[in-house]
Protein backbone atom coordinates (compact mmCIF):
# COMPACT_ATOMS: atom_id res chain seq x y z
CA UNK A 1 0.00 0.00 0.00
CA UNK A 2 1.33 3.49 -1.02
CA UNK A 3 1.65 6.12 1.48
CA UNK A 4 -0.99 9.01 0.56
CA UNK A 5 1.59 11.36 2.21
CA UNK A 6 4.62 12.56 0.59
CA UNK A 7 8.45 11.61 1.75
CA UNK A 8 9.70 14.79 3.05
CA UNK A 9 13.06 15.55 0.99
CA UNK A 10 16.02 15.34 3.31
CA UNK A 11 17.42 18.81 4.12
CA UNK A 12 20.92 19.51 3.40
CA UNK A 13 23.42 19.46 5.77
CA UNK A 14 26.68 20.39 3.95
CA UNK A 15 28.88 23.39 4.20
CA UNK A 16 31.03 24.99 1.75
CA UNK A 17 33.98 23.31 2.27
CA UNK A 18 33.61 21.84 -1.83
CA UNK A 19 34.95 25.78 -2.79
CA UNK A 20 38.18 25.42 -0.21
CA UNK A 21 39.29 29.37 -0.51
CA UNK A 22 37.00 31.71 -0.63
CA UNK A 23 38.80 34.77 -2.39
CA UNK A 24 36.73 37.68 -2.14
CA UNK A 25 35.42 38.95 0.97
CA UNK A 26 36.21 43.30 2.94
CA UNK A 27 37.65 41.54 5.78
CA UNK A 28 40.66 44.47 6.89
CA UNK A 29 38.91 46.48 9.38
CA UNK A 30 38.06 50.12 8.84
CA UNK A 31 39.84 50.80 5.22
CA UNK A 32 36.37 50.24 3.06
CA UNK A 33 32.76 49.49 3.42
CA UNK A 34 33.66 46.14 4.76
CA UNK A 35 34.64 45.54 8.91
CA UNK A 36 34.50 48.30 10.60
CA UNK A 37 36.53 46.78 13.46
CA UNK A 38 39.09 44.26 14.33
CA UNK A 39 36.07 42.74 16.65
CA UNK A 40 33.92 42.27 13.63
CA UNK A 41 36.50 40.73 11.43
CA UNK A 42 37.35 37.67 14.03
CA UNK A 43 33.34 37.34 14.07
CA UNK A 44 32.68 36.83 10.41
CA UNK A 45 36.45 34.89 9.71
CA UNK A 46 35.12 32.34 12.38
CA UNK A 47 31.81 31.97 10.44
CA UNK A 48 33.85 31.28 7.47
CA UNK A 49 35.58 29.03 9.28
CA UNK A 50 32.03 27.16 10.70
CA UNK A 51 31.66 27.04 6.50
CA UNK A 52 34.26 24.99 5.60
CA UNK A 53 36.83 27.40 4.41
CA UNK A 54 40.58 26.67 4.43
CA UNK A 55 41.53 29.61 3.27
CA UNK A 56 40.53 33.17 2.63
CA UNK A 57 41.79 35.84 -0.01
CA UNK A 58 40.70 39.30 1.26
CA UNK A 59 39.91 42.19 -1.48
CA UNK A 60 39.58 45.67 0.15
CA UNK A 61 37.92 47.94 -1.93
CA UNK A 62 40.62 50.02 -4.21
CA UNK A 63 38.59 53.13 -5.49
CA UNK A 64 40.27 56.35 -5.20
CA UNK A 65 37.36 58.64 -4.46
CA UNK A 66 35.87 56.69 -2.15
CA UNK A 67 38.26 54.01 -0.48
CA UNK A 68 41.78 55.45 -1.00
CA UNK A 69 43.95 52.25 -0.77
CA UNK A 70 47.25 50.94 -1.86
CA UNK A 71 49.69 48.25 -1.05
CA UNK A 72 50.73 50.38 2.38
CA UNK A 73 46.96 50.72 3.78
CA UNK A 74 46.16 47.13 2.83
CA UNK A 75 48.95 45.41 3.96
CA UNK A 76 48.84 47.63 8.09
CA UNK A 77 45.36 46.66 8.47
CA UNK A 78 46.01 43.06 6.91
CA UNK A 79 49.23 42.92 9.96
CA UNK A 80 46.81 44.22 12.41
CA UNK A 81 43.93 41.89 11.99
CA UNK A 82 46.92 38.82 11.81
CA UNK A 83 48.36 39.59 14.93
CA UNK A 84 44.17 39.40 16.40
CA UNK A 85 44.02 36.22 15.00
CA UNK A 86 47.64 35.02 16.46
CA UNK A 87 46.67 36.55 19.84
CA UNK A 88 43.32 34.55 19.75
CA UNK A 89 44.78 31.36 18.21
CA UNK A 90 42.59 31.19 15.50
CA UNK A 91 44.13 29.57 12.75
CA UNK A 92 43.62 29.79 9.69
CA UNK A 93 45.16 31.19 6.25
CA UNK A 94 44.55 34.78 5.15
CA UNK A 95 46.05 36.59 2.53
CA UNK A 96 45.41 39.90 1.08
CA UNK A 97 44.90 41.19 -2.31
CA UNK A 98 42.13 44.00 -3.61
CA UNK A 99 39.63 44.50 -5.51
CA UNK A 100 40.68 47.09 -8.39
CA UNK A 101 38.25 49.49 -9.37
CA UNK A 102 38.56 49.80 -13.17
CA UNK A 103 39.06 53.78 -13.35
CA UNK A 104 41.68 56.75 -14.36
CA UNK A 105 43.64 56.22 -11.24
CA UNK A 106 44.00 52.35 -11.94
CA UNK A 107 45.42 53.08 -15.51
CA UNK A 108 47.95 55.16 -13.71
CA UNK A 109 48.99 52.71 -11.53
CA UNK A 110 49.63 50.28 -14.60
CA UNK A 111 51.38 53.07 -16.32
CA UNK A 112 53.40 53.65 -13.33
CA UNK A 113 54.23 49.91 -13.41
CA UNK A 114 52.98 49.42 -9.73
CA UNK A 115 53.51 46.38 -8.15
CA UNK A 116 49.39 45.13 -7.63
CA UNK A 117 47.85 42.95 -5.40
CA UNK A 118 46.63 39.79 -7.21
CA UNK A 119 44.81 36.88 -5.48
CA UNK A 120 48.02 34.20 -7.03
CA UNK A 121 50.79 34.81 -9.44
CA UNK A 122 48.93 37.17 -11.82
CA UNK A 123 45.08 36.59 -11.41
CA UNK A 124 43.92 40.65 -10.52
CA UNK A 125 40.55 40.97 -9.47
CA UNK A 126 38.87 44.13 -11.05
CA UNK A 127 35.29 45.71 -11.20
CA UNK A 128 32.90 47.78 -13.27
CA UNK A 129 31.19 50.71 -11.89
CA UNK A 130 27.24 49.45 -10.77
CA UNK A 131 26.72 52.44 -12.68
CA UNK A 132 27.76 52.08 -16.40
CA UNK A 133 30.58 50.25 -18.20
CA UNK A 134 33.62 52.32 -18.66
CA UNK A 135 33.52 53.69 -22.74
CA UNK A 136 37.57 52.20 -22.84
CA UNK A 137 36.46 48.78 -21.22
CA UNK A 138 38.23 46.81 -23.73
CA UNK A 139 41.37 49.21 -23.44
CA UNK A 140 41.37 48.82 -20.05
CA UNK A 141 41.31 44.93 -20.28
CA UNK A 142 44.04 45.04 -23.21
CA UNK A 143 45.86 47.14 -21.08
CA UNK A 144 45.81 44.57 -17.84
CA UNK A 145 46.78 41.93 -20.06
CA UNK A 146 49.76 43.73 -21.34
CA UNK A 147 51.09 44.48 -18.19
CA UNK A 148 51.37 40.49 -17.63
CA UNK A 149 48.27 40.32 -15.36
CA UNK A 150 45.09 38.03 -15.71
CA UNK A 151 41.93 39.53 -15.49
CA UNK A 152 39.54 38.35 -12.91
CA UNK A 153 36.00 40.47 -13.36
CA UNK A 154 34.22 40.50 -10.07
CA UNK A 155 30.36 40.23 -10.04
CA UNK A 156 29.98 40.14 -13.69
CA UNK A 157 26.04 39.08 -12.72
CA UNK A 158 25.30 42.15 -10.69
CA UNK A 159 26.23 44.69 -13.48
CA UNK A 160 22.25 45.01 -14.64
CA UNK A 161 22.71 47.77 -17.55
CA UNK A 162 24.40 44.38 -19.04
CA UNK A 163 21.50 42.21 -18.80
CA UNK A 164 19.85 42.45 -21.78
CA UNK A 165 23.46 42.55 -23.54
CA UNK A 166 24.82 39.22 -23.59
CA UNK A 167 26.99 40.02 -26.43
CA UNK A 168 29.48 41.96 -24.26
CA UNK A 169 29.55 39.09 -21.55
CA UNK A 170 30.71 37.19 -24.48
CA UNK A 171 32.91 39.77 -25.84
CA UNK A 172 34.83 40.13 -21.85
CA UNK A 173 34.87 36.62 -22.41
CA UNK A 174 36.81 36.58 -25.87
CA UNK A 175 38.85 39.52 -24.46
CA UNK A 176 40.35 37.22 -21.82
CA UNK A 177 38.05 37.81 -18.56
CA UNK A 178 37.60 35.14 -15.90
CA UNK A 179 34.26 35.40 -14.08
CA UNK A 180 33.70 35.31 -10.61
CA UNK A 181 30.33 35.18 -9.40
CA UNK A 182 29.34 35.84 -5.45
CA UNK A 183 27.71 33.50 -3.88
CA UNK A 184 24.97 35.13 -2.54
CA UNK A 185 23.20 35.84 -6.30
CA UNK A 186 22.71 32.31 -6.74
CA UNK A 187 19.89 32.48 -4.09
CA UNK A 188 18.57 35.92 -5.17
CA UNK A 189 20.04 37.99 -2.57
CA UNK A 190 20.91 41.03 -5.34
CA UNK A 191 17.47 40.17 -7.30
CA UNK A 192 15.56 38.09 -9.48
CA UNK A 193 17.85 39.14 -11.92
CA UNK A 194 20.76 39.19 -10.86
CA UNK A 195 20.10 35.50 -10.01
CA UNK A 196 19.23 35.11 -13.42
CA UNK A 197 22.35 35.95 -15.43
CA UNK A 198 24.21 34.03 -12.31
CA UNK A 199 22.27 30.98 -13.60
CA UNK A 200 22.58 31.80 -17.22
CA UNK A 201 26.60 31.75 -16.44
CA UNK A 202 26.51 28.26 -14.55
CA UNK A 203 24.48 26.92 -17.44
CA UNK A 204 26.71 28.03 -19.94
CA UNK A 205 30.00 27.23 -17.50
CA UNK A 206 30.89 30.54 -17.57
CA UNK A 207 32.40 30.77 -13.89
CA UNK A 208 35.67 30.37 -12.91
CA UNK A 209 35.52 31.74 -9.24
CA UNK A 210 32.81 31.67 -6.39
CA UNK A 211 33.58 34.27 -3.95
CA UNK A 212 31.60 35.67 -1.09
CA UNK A 213 32.10 39.16 -1.43
CA UNK A 214 31.30 39.66 2.58
CA UNK A 215 31.04 42.68 4.21
CA UNK A 216 28.85 42.13 6.81
CA UNK A 217 27.03 39.72 9.06
CA UNK A 218 23.60 39.96 7.24
CA UNK A 219 26.30 38.44 4.30
CA UNK A 220 27.17 35.86 6.78
CA UNK A 221 23.59 34.69 7.76
CA UNK A 222 22.90 34.31 4.16
CA UNK A 223 25.63 32.33 3.58
CA UNK A 224 25.00 29.88 6.60
CA UNK A 225 21.62 29.44 4.84
CA UNK A 226 20.78 25.61 3.77
CA UNK A 227 19.05 27.45 -0.03
CA UNK A 228 22.77 28.53 -0.30
CA UNK A 229 24.90 26.06 0.74
CA UNK A 230 22.55 23.63 -1.31
CA UNK A 231 22.82 25.62 -4.41
CA UNK A 232 27.03 26.64 -4.11
CA UNK A 233 27.54 23.27 -3.73
CA UNK A 234 25.34 22.09 -6.64
CA UNK A 235 27.64 24.44 -8.78
CA UNK A 236 31.13 23.53 -7.44
CA UNK A 237 30.49 20.14 -8.27
CA UNK A 238 28.86 21.03 -11.44
CA UNK A 239 31.83 23.26 -12.72
CA UNK A 240 35.89 23.02 -12.88
CA UNK A 241 36.30 26.45 -10.76
CA UNK A 242 39.74 26.80 -9.70
CA UNK A 243 39.16 28.34 -6.16
CA UNK A 244 41.14 25.50 -5.01
CA UNK A 245 43.63 26.18 -7.29
CA UNK A 246 44.62 29.91 -5.27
Amino acid sequence: MFSIFKKKQPVFDGDLSIIGTDMHSHLIPGIDDGSPDVETSIELIRGMMDLGYKKLITTPHLMIDLYPNNRQTITRGYEKLMAELKKQNINIEIQAAAEYFLDDHFDSLLEKKEPLLTLKNNLLLVEFSFASLPLDYKEKIFSIQLNGYKPVLAHPERYTYLHNKPEIYEELRNLGCLFQVNLLSLIGYYGKTVAQVADRFFKKQQIELLGSDLHHARHLQNLQSHFLRQKANEVASTLPLINSQL
